[in-house]
């Protein structure tokens, strides 16, 4: 007489079939994230393949949108006479610190806001009440209250990062599974233990999430304040050279800024890659 743990048996046997593990492989492939580094290579080389033709073949009027071979000569124009290299420093200087400063700060107020209940009722109202306000609104209250120069800039782009980095750790912190807190203390973890070994664990994904959208709404108020008031950075030589009618150049910026986006998005992925390898 078979019993029911024979028929479990043939079941689990059947279902590791290798025509089943085929089936199941072929059901799931939409959820295969892989894909070769070359396709991505010919991906943007055939966009600009398709924009240079545009270009020359008059498609596209090189005083609107000129071409990438036009683009690559106006930046090495820049090069060759400093002022690219002069720009690109003071926009990375900006962008640095108050990206850093702005990251540390949203991560740790909002690790005490999801910790403690008490500032998390102080403090969550008044963080919705300012998140609203366009950061560059507050550039001459800033410059009143600290005077002209770099710092104003860097606190907008602080002020820009800290609250979308607050606001996804607070919820990470407040989003953790409550299961695995009662497993971890019922095993004996102390206070302590239970935030650095579960919880900080349990919600650097959602961290990481808004250390990148402050990444993309940095680069967007850094070239809006360098526009307001700025001698030097990308902004500046944007507003210049689209006053000049200069449109190689004018693309060169709004290139730089593409680079620069993408260059921290990577950046922030292979830290993400590094602190969390489990969700490779």
């Amino acid at each position: 007489m078979r019993t029911s743990g024979d028929r479990n048996m043939d079941t689990s046997n059947r279902d590791a079939s290798p025509a089943n593990r085929v089936i199941v492989r072929y059901r799931l492939r939409f959820l295969d994230r892989r894909a070769p580094a070359w396709v991505g290579v010919i991906g943007v080389a055939s966009i600009l393949a398709i924009w240079q033709m545009a270009s020359s073949f008059g498609f596209v009027s090189e005083a609107d949108l000129p071409g990438p071979a036009s683009i690559f000569q106006a930046a090495v124009s820049m090069v060759q006479n400093g002022s690219l290299l002069l720009n690109v420093e003071a926009s990375l200087i900006r962008i640095v610190a108050g990206y850093f400063i702005g990251a540390i700060s949203g991560i740790l107020i909002g690790l005490w806001f999801g910790f403690s209940r008490i500032t998390e009722r102080v403090g969550m109202p008044i963080a919705n009440a300012l998140y609203p306000i366009p950061k560059l609104a507050i550039i001459p209250l800033l410059i009143l209250w600290i005077g002209a120069g770099e710092m104003p800039k860097i606190l907008v782009v602080a002020a820009e990062v800290f609250f979308p980095v607050l606001f996804n750790t607070y919820s990470g912190v407040r989003n953790t599974d409550p299961l695995l807190i009662r497993a971890a203390a019922s095993f004996g973890a102390q206070p302590l233990t239970l935030i650095r070994q579960v919880i900080l664990p349990a919600s650097l994904p959602t961290i990481f999430a808004g250390l990148r959208i402050g990444a993309g709404l940095s680069l967007l108020v850094l070239v809006a304040a360098e526009m307001i008031g700025a001698q030097h950075g990308i902004g500046a030589m944007i507003l210049t050279y689209s006053s000049l009618m200069q449109t190689p150049n004018l693309m060169v910026g709004v290139i730089l800024l593409s680079i620069l986006g993408l260059a921290i998005t990577r950046g922030l992925g292979q830290i993400e890659r590094w602190l969390l390898p489990w969700k490779e």
